[in-house]
């Protein structure tokens, strides 16, 4: 007798459709917080804020897709351009043990992605002396995250940098709340990674 496929249960398609629609947020829109894309993605289908949504890896997943169907050249191109400029900034500021984080790391940048570089301090002044002596300005970004001294925002090569100085002994700790870090030598290979 024949076996019959599973159907899948509503709140798991529910939860896929969320995923993608998710994906394809944070990919055309530029949002780049998962709880945000989640949220408004649910509510876009008709479904509340909590009711069966994917994890921020399903979205992952489905955003990775998502930029090789619609956007992998597009994706390519910025993703090298924001790494090499990482890698700049980070070579400027290697005083204080830049680690290169967020999409431009994971590979998920796409066309709005800012480099997310974290810096360790002893102040966060020291970091704003160091850009002010190499001429370069900077904004202070509004602190949303516990443990982190300062934001700084800046522009390089027409670039969006957000820099995050938190204190010398945070950088043992990886990256929190599975935030993954890399420090500029692995940042230069995958940079050569991608050439071949």
């Amino acid at each position: 007798m024949p076996r019959r496929k599973p159907t899948p249960s509503p709140s798991s398609t529910l939860r896929r459709a969320i995923a993608a629609a998710a994906a394809r947020l944070m990919a055309e829109e530029g949002i780049g917080d998962y709880g945000t894309a989640k949220r408004k993605a649910a509510r876009s289908l008709g479904a509340g804020d909590s009711e069966a949504l994917p994890t921020n890896e399903e979205v992952e997943t489905e955003l990775r897709a998502w930029q090789s169907l619609f956007q992998e050249d597009e994706q390519r191109e910025r993703l090298h351009d924001l790494r090499s400029t990482a890698l700049e900034v980070m070579e400027l500021l290697a005083d204080f043990n830049p680690h290169l984080t967020g999409s431009a790391l994971d590979g998920t940048a796409g066309r709005y992605s800012a480099v997310e570089i974290d810096l360790f301090a002893d102040s966060s002044k020291d970091v704003e002396i160091a850009l002010l002596s190499h001429g370069i300005s900077y904004d202070t970004m509004p602190n949303k995250r516990i443990g982190i001294d300062a934001q700084l925002r800046l522009e390089w090569n027409e670039l969006p940098i957000l820099i995050s100085v938190y204190p010398p002994l945070d950088e043992r700790q990886q990256g929190g709340r599975g935030r993954h870090r890399a420090r500029a030598a692995a940042v230069a290979d995958l940079l050569r990674e991608a050439a071949k």
